[in-house]
């Protein structure tokens, strides 16, 4: 039988020296008593897998609205995709797999309804009051929002992670905030392994979805040199006349090379810069975990071509200006008027304050969600 403190043992064990071990974690906020069959990481993981607010992502948008079509990524979807591809890589470099998985799952909680643009609509309507953040909401979120428990708010997760919801980088987002959680000291391997993980999963579903929509073609993907150089690899080892499967077997393919690449180029340079404990990957002046100049350029060159014939194109524009309207609607709505709120957030602006109690509301809702309130609000025949 498997206990805790024989998975201790096994991660003393078999882990790498600058791996973050569950022994080694700084606790829990609110003290709790130790699972016997569960580590702290593994706790945390089913912490974050049974909260209302990561099984709302399954209505949040990703790029496409969920309307649009079920095929289509949604934040659940890519944060499984996400999960899948950090474990993979946390496994080979030997890290800790169990919280690069709860990293992973928990990096989407804070995002709003409609992606990112429902993120700058809240940006722009908190200033002043609070700001808004996605990855310090998301913080909000399992620190606070869930409320699950007798003795605490929140979820009460480990310190680790949470600290990795806070130093989560991607392109959106850019955190500097004087907190408990040392902004000035890197993150955890485990932590960096998820942001790369990210970015590997959103650069492929961003390209499958965007090819199942007709935004863009294969065609119009030949001039980016990644995407080229991987069909014709895979144009080479088989001989596919189905443009479906040679599309999918790309993707597919481009997956791999990245993963693969990010593996070998960080295990050189844990071996290059002499990275031998925590402490070592913590005050390093930069990130560890990396892809190999080479890649990093002909990654860029893939978002540059993402960004402009994808995100800019006017379908997603006219969605992204849509989002934004509905959540600022909404949001003036409720501050004018906060007796519209449910009786819940009526009582949480006393304790809150009226627009962070807003935002909080607004923030957690679904698309789905999000567009039914504005049509109770709005729409004069409607059922409120």
């Amino acid at each position: 039988m498997l206990t805790r403190k024989e998975i201790e043992l096994r991660e003393d064990r078999e882990l790498a020296p600058y791996a973050m071990k569950s022994k080694d974690s700084r606790g829990r906020k609110y003290p709790e008593e130790e699972h016997p069959y569960r580590s702290v990481y593994q706790r945390d993981r089913d912490r974050i897998i049974h909260s209302t607010a990561f099984r709302r992502l399954e209505y949040k948008t990703q790029v496409f609205v969920n309307h649009e079509g079920d095929y289509y990524r949604t934040r659940l979807t890519h944060t499984m995709e996400v999960s899948q591809i950090a474990r993979s890589i946390a496994r080979v470099l030997n890290l800790n797999e169990d919280i690069a998985e709860a990293i992973s799952l928990a990096h989407d909680l804070g995002h709003t309804p409609f992606g990112h643009s429902g993120e700058d609509a809240l940006k722009k309507l908190m200033e002043g009051h609070g700001g808004f953040e996605h990855n310090l909401h998301g913080l909000r979120v399992v620190d606070i929002l869930e409320r699950k428990y007798p003795d605490f708010p929140g979820l009460n997760l480990s310190w680790e992670l949470k600290e990795s919801i806070v130093k989560h980088k991607s392109p959106y987002n850019n955190v500097s905030v004087a907190t408990e959680y040392r902004v000035n000291e890197q993150p955890l391997l485990e932590a960096q392994i998820v942001d790369k993980a990210d970015s590997i999963a959103y650069d492929n579903h961003d390209l499958d979805d965007s090819l199942k929509a007709g935004i863009i073609t294969d065609d119009d993907l030949q001039v980016v040199d990644l995407w080229r150089e991987t069909q014709k690899k895979v144009k080479q080892k088989y001989a596919i006349c189905d443009r479906n499967i040679v599309i999918a077997q790309t993707i597919k393919t481009l997956i791999n090379l990245e993963v693969t690449d990010l593996i070998e180029h960080t295990m050189f340079r844990i071996k290059q810069e002499g990275i031998d404990t925590i402490r070592d990957v913590r005050a390093y002046p930069g990130l560890i975990v990396s892809f190999s100049p080479l890649l990093s350029e002909q990654k860029k060159k893939l978002q540059e071509f993402l960004f402009k014939h994808v995100y800019q194109h006017y379908r997603v524009a006219r969605m992204a200006d849509k989002a934004k309207r509905f959540l600022e609607e909404l949001f003036i709505a409720f501050i004018k008027n906060p007796k519209q709120l449910p009786v819940e957030y009526q009582k949480w602006i006393e304790e809150a304050g009226l627009y962070q109690a807003v935002c909080d509301y607004i923030a957690g809702m679904t698309d789905r969600f999000a567009q039914d309130e504005y049509k109770k609000l709005f729409y004069p025949y409607e059922r409120v």
